[in-house]
């Protein structure tokens, strides 16, 4: 045993430690939040077959629990964290997952984690060993790596990310926190190299997205309703020249051009743009942390919440309601954030945002509320004084 008191300790939008018990609580509260659709419920012997790629944060996370939650899902859910040390607590990936998996248990659902490098081919061998021993076949991969760096096992190269323009430097506003001070400020972004962006798609694009399609298909475990979709993201043209024009931007392409490869090879491939929200992966970058707190206050509770957006990507995925489909083959679960008449109103307090009109325009309090409980904290509920085990085990296979 192993508890002690745990504390918010970091800098910026990163934290040191994680809250086993907010972390637990994340996940219930998700799990709360699950709508169920209108159809008839699964049977055990019909329940699909799932494996989720990054299913730790996210809309990964949201994506598990809600299969898990409304459409009786079982399979397999991947992700890469650490356990706690002497000095640090787990990942807030490693607690959720811990608690997804009870969660699983609990409704009866025949779910498996595995902790691996999703780019290794070894955890691909183990991975699918795992589906043909228990499942037989699958019938979706889910797609939603979110990674700083990728080391390609059949070549033994490493790349790493880049968040870089692509042409030239851009300044942009952005919002940052002096301790709990919602602070305005200008970050300017560097232009991409040739290299730059060669790596960025080698670590974000579709290349190891189609290497498990390869290796699902080569070794026959495909039902026949197979379908397959990578989480991506768009967004609006006030953070664009940043994120969708940028380095990030080229590896998106890639990855949307892998699902149009993988359809021409007969293949029922999508990507899903999803639409704004608070994540470990976003809030790192220039701009997109003021967008979302501009884009919730403008909203409100109308903004979808990733729970939201995943309950209607499964309906599409089962074909329990039509796909959303735009003219370039992507399933759209981001709507209701680019309405011209929603994007005029975040424009105008982008545009009206300075120090002294911070807090009224955007909504930075509920944005540094959302940060904090990504890694556990601030989350209602939870005794934050009291000690709490920090050694959690991972779920057993």
């Amino acid at each position: 045993m192993s508890e002690r008191v745990v504390k918010p300790v970091g800098r910026g939008f990163l934290f040191l430690d994680s809250h086993p018990a907010g972390c637990a609580r994340v996940v219930r509260d998700l799990a709360a939040a699950v709508v169920p659709p209108i159809v008839e419920p699964c049977v055990p012997e019909e329940s699909p077959v799932v494996l989720v790629i990054g299913s730790s944060s996210g809309y990964g996370l949201a994506t598990t629990i809600a299969g898990l939650t409304a459409f009786d899902v079982k399979g397999i859910g991947i992700a890469f964290e650490k356990d706690a040390t002497a000095r640090r607590t787990a990942t807030a990936g490693w607690y959720r997952t811990a608690e997804t998996a009870k969660l699983a248990d609990e409704l009866g659902r025949d779910f498996t984690f595995v902790n691996a490098d999703a780019f290794a081919d070894t955890t691909k061998t183990e991975v699918l060993d795992l589906i043909a021993e228990r499942f037989g076949k699958i019938d979706h991969l889910i797609y939603s790596v979110a990674a700083p760096r990728r080391t390609d096992p059949r070549t033994g190269e490493t790349y790493q990310s880049a968040l870089k323009t692509i042409g030239a430097p851009y300044t942009t506003k952005s919002l940052a926190y002096d301790g709990t001070e919602p602070q305005l400020t200008e970050v300017t972004v560097d232009p991409a190299t040739d290299d730059d962006l060669a790596q960025t798609v080698k670590v974000m694009g579709g290349e190891d997205w189609a290497r498990w399609v390869a290796a699902l298909q080569e070794r026959d475990l495909m039902s026949e309703y197979f379908n397959t979709v990578a989480l991506t993201y768009i967004g609006s043209d006030l953070t664009s020249a940043i994120y969708r024009q940028g380095s990030i931007g080229a590896a998106k392409a890639d990855l949307e051009q892998t699902a149009l490869t993988l359809t021409k090879e007969g293949i029922r491939a999508y990507t899903s743009v999803n639409g704004a929200a608070v994540t470990q992966a976003s809030s790192a970058i220039p701009g997109i942390g003021l967008y979302t707190s501009l884009l919730h206050k403008t909203l409100g509770d109308t903004m979808q919440t990733p729970i939201q957006q995943s309950v209607s990507l499964w309906n599409q995925l089962t074909g329990a309601t039509p796909k959303d489909l735009d003219e370039d083959n992507r399933i759209r679960l981001d709507r209701w954030e680019l309405t011209p008449e929603t994007q005029a109103e975040v424009r105008a307090a982008w545009q009206s945002a300075t120090q002294e009109t911070l807090t009224e325009v955007a909504d930075t309090a509920w944005f540094f509320t959302e940060i904090r409980r990504l890694y556990g904290f601030d989350v209602p509920g939870v005794d934050y004084e009291a000690e709490v085990e920090v050694n959690v085990p991972w779920p057993a296979k």
